[in-house]
């Protein structure tokens, strides 16, 4: 028998914290569930990837109006997956003047964001709460290629994309008088790294890069916050061995000439003793293996996931 597609059997609630980092930095955490960040300026307020729905956005709104009435000014995508970009439209309201990008989230966004908001709200339906209420994709209003600084009153917010990982564009939101990093997926801790659209083989770079910046707190994609200089080394080092160990695994596999299903299984004997244990492990697998033995075999850009593509895939990797 097959194990219920992706995600759509994970109907329990995640409790979500609020937890102060700095005078200006804040994390909203969810047990594994996806992660947003909030830096308060002088003069107004930046949101770090925005939930999956306007309704969902509206707890984190009402966390923010809890301690300051300052306009949204800005919200900053850290990549182009639905579940973090689709509750864009409630920070209308509130005062949003710019959604800001990198060029490679664009990109991403023009060529299969469309496909991407179908296949996720299928796979997990719970991290999509009142999916009416998303009006359509969300586009960047400001796109920026690798660097740029907004002073939030007497605030830097350095807006960076270091390198690939993840995605092909993904951003981080740096606070280099705080020590404060916004990671978005590029790390994760106590949590599966969904690595189905990633680029694997420079990921670990782009994490030495994070490392080399020296922070003292970090907000992960998904897990806790990081809230002293040897947890963001450990979660640095925790998403390293999960990405390394998944692609070596796949580069073994490719070299025995296994198939896709004898690969997955394989990748199982070396993953699951370190990872079968973290929040949404199971969910991730078969996407994060069907993308690095693509990337083992050659493909380097991630080939586009449909909800026809993904239910095929589950069904093959996941049969008894």
């Amino acid at each position: 028998m097959s194990k219920q597609f992706a995600s759509r059997g994970d109907l329990a609630a995640k409790k979500t914290t609020f937890t102060k980092l700095s005078d200006n930095a804040y994390a909203y955490t969810a047990e594994g569930d996806p992660n947003s960040g909030v830096i308060i300026g002088d003069d107004g307020v930046m949101v770090i990837d925005t939930t999956a729905t306007p309704v969902m956005a509206k707890e984190l709104i009402a966390h923010i109006r809890a301690i300051t009435d300052k306009p949204i000014k800005y919200v900053v995508l850290t990549h182009y997956h639905a579940v973090r970009v689709l509750g864009a439209a409630a920070y209308k309201a509130e005062g949003c003047e710019q959604i800001i990008a990198s060029r490679g989230t664009y990109e991403m966004i023009v060529e299969r964001g469309e496909a991407d908001m179908k296949s996720e709200i299928e796979r997990f339906p719970r991290l999509f709460q009142a999916v009416d209420s998303i009006p359509g994709l969300t586009w960047p209003t400001l796109v920026f290629e690798k660097e740029m600084t907004l002073f939030m009153g007497q605030l830097e917010v350095k807006i960076m994309h270091v390198g690939m990982g993840h995605t092909k564009g993904d951003t981080i939101v740096w606070l280099p008088q705080q020590k404060v990093l916004f990671s978005g997926d590029l790390v994760e801790f106590e949590a599966a790294a969904y690595t189905g659209d990633a680029q694997l083989e420079e990921w670990p770079a782009t994490l030495e890069a994070l490392r080399a910046m020296k922070a003292e707190k970090l907000v992960p994609g998904r897990g806790p916050a990081l809230t002293t200089p040897e947890r963001v080394n450990e979660g640095l080092d925790y998403t390293r061995d999960f990405v390394t160990t998944l692609l070596s695994s796949a580069r073994t596999a490719v070299d025995k000439g296994l198939s896709l299903k004898e690969a997955f299984d394989y990748t199982r004997t070396q993953m699951d003793p370190k990872f079968g244990h973290v929040f949404i492990y199971e969910h991730c697998l078969p996407f994060d293996v069907s993308r690095a033995y693509d990337e083992a075999n050659g493909t380097k850009h991630p080939r586009i996931w449909t909800a026809e593509r993904d239910k095929e895939m589950w069904g093959a990797l996941q049969s008894a």
